[in-house]
């Protein structure tokens, strides 16, 4: 099955609302954004998740001190980089390393096989000029059907229960994003949550090679 995080969680009833549907990873973002999450706040919600659930920090050009300060006060299981952190910067990490890339009129091949010896997976997201995340917005996915990655790539950007199919069966990634597209008044909505769920299960058994 594809695997699905639910990003931008910032309570504990949000967090609650994507293990009930079956989310595998959760997302807390440690930038500056309007879901961003307060540490203790992040650290509060985190260990009351029960087992298997994937802990993820997200992070823009953030000092690396204050990144593991975060990852071990957290408990966190994943760094996912959405700035320009450089090769040299993504290593030596406890966790696992997810690099994120921003797609406008081609998938950015070269600069992502920078990151080959460092990152565990390759993020792709819709490119826009002033936010790193959270747009809302869907990038041509028809850019990715030929590429050739060489980790396993997640797939982020204006994802919703009605455009999931469509986009797994596109992209074929190992993972999907989602953040604004299960929300409702700027909280997880349990129906449109679930709902996304449960397509990406639908999809995942029609598509092979996922």
């Amino acid at each position: 099955m594809v695997r699905v995080k639910i990003c931008g969680i910032r309570t504990i009833e949000d967090a609650q609302v994507a293990v009930d549907a079956g989310a595998h990873a959760l997302g807390f973002v440690f930038a500056a954004s309007p879901r961003r999450v307060d540490p203790e706040r992040a650290r509060e919600i985190i260990v009351r998740l029960p087992p298997f659930v994937a802990r993820v920090g997200v992070f823009v050009n953030q000092p690396r001190y204050e990144v593991q300060e975060l990852a071990s006060f957290c408990k966190l299981d994943v760094l996912q980089f959405h700035g320009e952190e450089t090769p040299e910067y993504c290593k030596g990490y406890s966790q696992q390393v997810v690099k994120a890339f921003r797609v406008r009129d081609q998938v950015p091949l070269a600069e992502m096989r920078q990151y080959a010896g460092v990152a565990d997976a390759y993020l792709l997201d819709a490119y826009h000029p002033d936010l790193r995340g959270g747009t809302g917005q869907a990038f041509k996915w028809e850019l990715v059907r030929q590429a050739v990655f060489q980790k396993p790539v997640i797939l982020a950007g204006g994802l919703t229960p009605e455009n999931i199919t469509q986009a797994i069966q596109v992209v074929r990634p190992y993972a999907v994003d989602v953040s604004s597209g299960v929300e409702a008044d700027n909280r997880k909505d349990p129906a449109k949550t679930r709902e996304f769920l449960d397509a990406v299960r639908r999809v995942t058994g029609d598509v092979t090679g996922c």
